[in-house]
């Protein structure tokens, strides 16, 4: 089925300790908070002190998780996970968390990141346990770089695992955040770039690790503050432990403030919806259009395009309304309803933009196909014209930390100038928001923020075989 669909983030992580809590409800509270960064899996790995339960199955958190299974994971420590994968391996077997008997009991863990040194740790894997089956081979998702790091963890024999994730910690590079658990025991861990949020929380009985503040809402936990880049946390009977493995180096990805995070969550102490609003300000400041109505594709758009009518004078209103309970689908569609696309999930509302020039704001341009079937509908809905600001600048390269976009190849904007592109989606005009523009917007350093699928520069390494395919398609 041709897609769509934005730029996909891989996972979200929510950890828990808490010994009068029912630990497995507040993970299932928490992901469900966080399902918007993945909704193709869901697990949950909890101990009672003696044993770890893990379930985990395909769909929603709510899809996977009912009452009586929640009732039947008793426990005072828990870790969860929620998945996106890329094409291929959306299957049950690569659902997380993943879990490893070692000779200490079990090994329970988490991820949300992307790592891109697995060829050095499947040799390392090799040397430490010549007889371990290596993890079949990475095809750009987290999950088996997942259950590599399990794999090696549970080699080290009865060495405690603090000291051995302090030697295996530093040896992967990339993304990652993980949580990760033991039966009496709770860890967290952020790679020293801290390209994806961490955060730590606060339970009148417990504490809380998450990928985002609003999964520490949602339990009712109290911010303490983010998990540093380098840290390693550990949390049991005996209280917060922290240590670090890896001097910081912050690159936070500058796209979770444009498209990943949701709105009502904190990075690097700045609320999300108040800088998409700032965005939408800066590209009034630098595309300004003479039109008589803004409006955002929903929902990611909507703060943008309030800020581009602040910033403009042109008025707000709601344009398009957005089917809340249209989610990815694994029944293949008919013919009919393929060419029906976006109108699955979006339908204009005539009366308000028949006749209206009209500014559409949206977060992001990818493969174009979203945009193009969005402004054909507006026309056939009698838009008169159709300005699209896009609240990013052009998507030109590929991530390797963590989020699915597509290849080169396959993105709309290298090769293309931006007009071409406007002619392409069939739009009036295009404007995107200039990089610095949106480096300003964030409030955060250039020289701290990860900007590669902008600028082409990867703060990390990336795998070589990529590397090597985007000096190929350089060179075309």
């Amino acid at each position: 089925m041709q897609s769509f669909e934005g730029p996909k983030e891989e996972c979200g992580v929510f950890g828990v300790w808490a010994p009068e809590e029912d630990v497995a409800q507040l993970t299932f509270f928490g992901l469900f908070a966080l399902q918007h960064r993945g909704q193709e899996s869901a697990g949950i790995a909890v101990s009672n002190l003696h044993r770890i339960m893990v379930y985990k199955d395909m769909g929603l958190v709510s899809q996977v998780f009912d009452e009586a299974t929640l009732k039947s994971l008793p426990g005072r420590l828990a870790i969860g996970h929620t998945r996106y994968s890329t094409t291929g391996a959306s299957v049950w077997h690569n659902a997380q968390p993943t879990f490893k008997a070692t000779q200490q009991g079990g090994l329970a863990l988490a991820h949300n990141g992307n790592l891109t040194n697995t060829h050095e740790l499947e040799a390392w894997l090799a040397e430490l346990a010549p007889s371990e089956r290596v993890p079949e081979k990475k095809t750009m998702d987290s999950t088996n770089d997942t259950s590599l790091v399990t794999a090696i963890m549970a080699t080290f024999g009865d060495e405690p695992l603090e000291s051995v994730a302090m030697q295996v910690l530093p040896r992967l590079k990339g993304a990652f955040c993980l949580t990760f658990m033991t039966e009496r025991t709770l860890y967290a861990a952020r790679d020293p770039q801290g390209f994806r949020p961490l955060v730590l929380g606060r339970l009148s009985n417990g504490w809380v690790v998450a990928s985002e503040t609003a999964a520490l809402d949602i339990v009712g936990a109290s911010f303490v503050r983010e998990v540093e880049p380098g840290e390693f946390i550990a949390i049991d009977e005996r209280g917060l432990r922290t240590q670090r493995f890896a001097e910081a180096k912050p690159k936070g990805c500058i796209f979770e403030y444009v498209y990943l995070a949701r709105p009502d969550t904190t990075i690097a102490g700045h609320g999300v919806h108040s800088v998409r609003v700032r965005i939408g300000r800066k590209l009034a400041e630098e595309y300004p259009v003479d039109a008589d109505l803004v409006i955002p594709v929903p929902e990611s758009g909507t703060p943008s395009a309030i800020g581009y009518a602040q910033g403009s004078g042109i008025p707000y209103g709601q344009g398009l309304v957005k089917n809340a309970y249209v989610g990815r689908t694994f029944i293949q569609p008919s013919q009919t309803i393929r060419q029906l696309g976006i109108r699955l999930k979006l339908n204009p509302l005539r009366e308000v933009i028949e006749g209206k020039r009209l500014v559409v704001v949206d977060d992001s341009i990818v493969r174009g196909n979203t945009q193009r079937a969005l402004v054909r509908m507006l026309r056939e809905a009698g838009a008169k014209e159709v300005h699209i600001r896009i609240s990013s600048p052009p998507v030109e390269w590929p991530c390797f930390y963590g989020i699915d976009f597509a290849t080169r190849a396959e993105l709309i904007a290298p090769g293309l100038t931006v007009d071409e592109i406007r002619r392409s989606l069939g739009a009036d005009s295009l404007g995107y928001i200039s990089l610095d523009g949106l480096t300003e917007a964030t409030q955060v350093p250039a020289d701290q923020l990860c900007r590669a699928c902008f600028d082409g520069k990867y703060p990390n390494s990336i795998p070589p075989a990529q590397a090597e395919l985007l000096n190929l398609e350089e060179a075309k």
